[in-house]
């Protein structure tokens, strides 16, 4: 009989929510060996109290009872900042072991967080932060450690891959953005998905992990997905692409680049297949090349599976592979087309402008797009411009906005690519 069977690792659970409850009826209705659910811990445990959960796991609202109690790894599953990171921390400084699904936390203070745990011979595992139930953060610390990663190219948000698929189709935003709220992959206040937070915290981690890069969310710019609209979809099928979030980091010249936002990605990428709330992550390796890691990056269960593996490596005894990251510089100007879109009161002279403005900072035009059937006072059509860096591009469009002719803000899309030699 093995130690895992004759002392399993005592367990609790911080979160009785969407994932907490999830990883709970696992724990309950396949009973892995080696681990034992002794606490829930929740605010309003009235509420949340489950007849499926055995009589003899205390549910508590007291977090002091978790922490002092001979529970042996803590599932923190209450997400955010404060106090999570607090629990997190005095979990590991009492020498408990801790597998999280907060990338908020392990984006801002995984670095020290994972120093601390070393420092009391525990552990963090953080394999369900990034994708759900895709093994992407496991993968690229086993599987993928022997390669040097030099890129990442993913999807790490369900939400803006469930609108972006959705308005693909034809749909508008705002009606799916409901839909999403309804079908709960969007909270109430959806910003941290559209705005390109959620996922930008999951770039940081995997950079960290991949590409040895220790950046801070503040470094990498992200862009929204609510200035989309269907009109983007039509001239980027024009163009043989597709409109997706896309988070994006690699090395280049002793630098990391990495960015957040929608961009247009060709229909021939494995990016451009991936629809609804799947997530995906394209990786590159000197050695080993392309490798695709592709699933379900939302919801309780997928992320769930995620959480119960780090678990079980625990308890049947494995260990992170320690891979350490070092400061680097971020920029965000990846040298790459962009499509410019305009809706202008059409009158003579606007190209012209559009073009002088794009000349002084040395920027060429590609394609012009202009389809039939709009009217002149409301008159939308893009600009395809050769690859140029972001920051540039930006200077020709902030004397572009004064042209009296736009009736709305310029939307600017990189399209994804790989970079021209230089």
């Amino acid at each position: 009989m093995s130690d895992a069977q004759v002392n399993p690792l005592k367990l609790a659970i911080l979160g009785f929510g969407t994932v907490g409850s999830s990883v709970a009826r696992i724990l309950c209705d396949a009973k892995p060996q080696g681990v034992e659910l002794t606490h829930i811990f929740n605010r309003d445990i009235a509420r949340k109290r489950v007849d499926w959960v055995p009589a003899n796991v205390t549910w508590t609202e007291n977090i002091h009872d978790v922490l002092s109690s001979p529970v042996d790894v803590v599932l923190e599953l209450a997400g955010g900042l404060n106090p999570a990171g607090d629990w997190v921390r005095q979990a590991l400084e009492a020498g408990k072991s801790v597998v999280t699904a907060n990338k908020k936390l392990i984006a801002e203070h995984g670095i020290a967080l994972d120093k601390l745990a070393r420092s009391k011979g525990c552990h963090l595992f953080y394999g369900a932060a990034v994708a759900g139930g895709v093994p992407v953060i496991p993968g690229l610390q086993q599987g993928l450690a022997g390669d040097r990663i030099t890129r990442i190219e993913g999807i790490l948000n369900g939400t803006c891959n469930f609108i972006l698929s959705k308005m693909e189709d034809g749909a508008e935003f705002a009606p799916i953005l409901k839909e999403a709220q309804a079908l709960g992959y969007a909270e109430a206040d959806p910003t941290e998905d559209v705005a390109g937070f959620d996922a930008r915290a999951k770039l940081v981690i995997l950079s960290r992990i991949a590409l040895r890069a220790d950046l801070t969310t503040a470094e990498v710019p992200a862009k929204a997905i609510t200035e989309i609209a269907a009109i983007d979809f039509a001239y980027a099928s024009e163009l043989g692409c597709t409109i997706r979030q896309i988070s994006r980091s690699e090395l280049r010249n002793g630098r990391v680049l990495a960015t957040v936002g929608p961009m247009l990605v060709p229909k021939t990428s494995p990016l451009a297949w991936s629809r609804g709330t799947e997530n995906m992550v394209l990786v590159g390796g000197a050695y080993g090349g392309d490798v695709v890691f592709s699933g379900h990056g939302a919801g309780g269960n997928p992320t769930a599976v995620a959480v119960i593996s780090d678990l079980l490596a625990i308890a049947h005894g494995s260990r992170a592979i320690d891979m350490p990251s070092r400061k680097m510089d971020v920029s965000g100007d990846f040298l790459l087309r962009h499509y410019i879109r305009f809706i202008v009161k059409d009158r003579p002279g606007i190209i012209a402008q559009i073009a002088g403005a794009l000349a002084e900072q040395e920027i060429n035009i590609h394609a012009i797009l202009q389809k039939p059937g709009h009217t002149k006072a409301n008159l939308p059509f893009v600009v395809i411009v050769e690859p140029c860096a972001s920051s540039v591009l930006k200077r020709a469009l902030e004397k572009i906005a004064g042209l009296d002719c736009l009736l709305e803000p310029t939307l600017d899309l990189q399209i994804l690519e790989p970079e021209p030699e230089v």
